[in-house]
């Protein structure tokens, strides 16, 4: 699959930012350090004058790309949803059982890791990985997600979430909540990651098991085999 995605080229929705980032040496360093820096020491405590300093550049220049680090977030949010779309799209190629399809996206949108793509450098795709499941809620927990939504900023996670409800619906065609089961399964996900490092008596963390997959494999198969059966 690595061969396959080397050359694989992520598109973010041009909202998220003043200028494309992906465009010039310096928007690189831009992600490149923010991810860094988000990463070490979290959104809240992220500044664009902090960033700045880290990447050798003014904070005037970093404005030039996002208008607040908000948009920022937003855009570093979409490019890991567009990643895990082109995962998610190469690890179902050819795998005709809706039931495998769907426990293979299971394990990749509740896992820790997935495979870096060495033709992108700038984004080290592990880092990227702790700041949503850390900081990804900030993105849309805010008064003004009417307003992002209506320029489509998340339309990458929303296509995400129907490419794997349409594979529920394979298995059960009469399953009435297929969207709202993965996304609560994402986000659960995330939770769990955190809970298992931070607050481990909030959860169930097994010795030799991936055990956020494994419960949310058991519950979404459950949930899809039982309903309407009640």
């Amino acid at each position: 699959m690595q061969s396959l995605l080397s050359n694989v080229s992520i598109q973010v929705n041009e909202k998220t930012f003043l200028k494309d980032p992906d465009s010039s040496n310096l928007g690189r360093k831009i992600i490149s350090g923010s991810i860094d820096l988000m990463d070490d020491i979290g959104f809240d405590a992220f500044t664009f004058r902090k960033l700045a300093m880290k990447i050798g550049t003014t904070e005037a220049s970093v404005y030039r790309y996002f208008e607040s680090k908000h948009r920022l977030l937003l855009y570093l949010c979409a490019w890991h949803w567009v990643w895990m779309e082109y995962l998610l799209v190469f690890s179902l190629a050819n795998i005709k059982s809706p039931v495998e399809r769907l426990e293979r996206a299971i394990r990749l949108l509740t896992g820790n890791e997935n495979p870096k793509n060495e033709s992108i450098s700038h984004v080290e795709v592990h880092k990227l990985n702790r700041i949503v499941i850390e900081e990804s809620a900030k993105a849309y927990f805010t008064r003004e997600v009417d307003e992002a939504n209506k320029k489509g900023m998340f339309i990458s996670y929303k296509r995400l979430v129907s490419r794997v409800s349409d594979i529920i619906l394979e298995i059960n065609p009469s399953y009435k909540y297929p969207h709202m089961l993965v996304s609560s399964m994402i986000e659960g996900a995330h939770q769990q990651r955190y809970f298992a490092q931070h607050l481990p008596r909030l959860t169930d963390k097994r010795k030799g098991e991936d055990f956020v997959y494994e419960f949310y494999r058991d519950l979404l198969l459950n949930s899809i085999k039982s309903n309407g059966k009640h």
